[in-house]
């Protein structure tokens, strides 16, 4: 499975592919114990958690010092791989479920992550401001734009892109994204990914 990371990101380091590497087996240890990620998909970890994860890279490369918030991220999603990809950046991971925060705690010690904080927290009370809200899915986008907008710093530029949010979400989303009131712009993960579980996801990108 690690050949489909390699075949996208073909400039990883030893290092972060023993970490990716490593993640299989961790994740089937803690699902086991833990259910974070559904039967059916845990053998397909690899496509359609992290190499999902990582179409926020196709979007945008975090610098060093980059503070990022994985606002709901449950196993550890997208977080978890972001945080290996980007080393120098800094990664802040919550949840509101204690169960999936021990999970993901378990997983970032077990692979030796030094960037990354894990919370369990709801993302409107957490004090602290990041440069990018980066998650997957976890409601829709009026409410999640409520949630995290007001802790994004504004006009910041610790990535490719300025700093806002960072969304993975599938699906015919213009009304929904009309809704928020805010611009926007859809990127297609099947335009860089050709198995067919991309073919309606979308990384949505809502500068702040």
């Amino acid at each position: 499975m690690m050949e489909i990371l390699t075949r996208y990101f073909p400039d990883l380091t030893a290092r972060q592919l023993d970490q990716l590497s490593a993640l299989g087996d961790v994740y089937r240890e803690w699902n086991e114990r833990i259910n974070v990620i559904s039967r059916k998909d845990i053998d397909q970890l690899y496509v359609r958690h992290v190499l999902h994860s990582l179409a926020i890279a196709e979007v945008c490369r975090f610098r060093a010092g980059a503070r990022i918030l994985d606002v709901g991220t449950g196993g550890g999603f997208p977080g978890v791989p972001l945080a290996v990809l980007f080393p120098e950046a800094r990664f802040t991971l919550v949840d509101s479920i204690g169960k999936k925060i021990r999970v993901v705690s378990e997983v970032v010690r077990a692979i030796g992550l030094e960037n990354v904080t894990v919370l369990q927290a709801r993302a409107e009370q957490l004090p602290g401001r990041f440069d990018y809200v980066v998650s997957r899915a976890v409601t829709e986008m009026k409410t999640f734009v409520g949630w995290v907008w007001n802790k994004i710093d504004p006009g910041t530029t610790a990535g490719t892109l300025p700093a806002g949010i960072l969304y993975l979400k599938g699906g015919d989303l213009a009304e929904e994204l009309a809704a928020t009131g805010k611009p926007y712009r859809l990127y297609e993960i099947g335009d860089w990914f050709d198995d067919p579980f991309f073919e309606t996801k979308k990384v949505v990108y809502l500068p702040r």
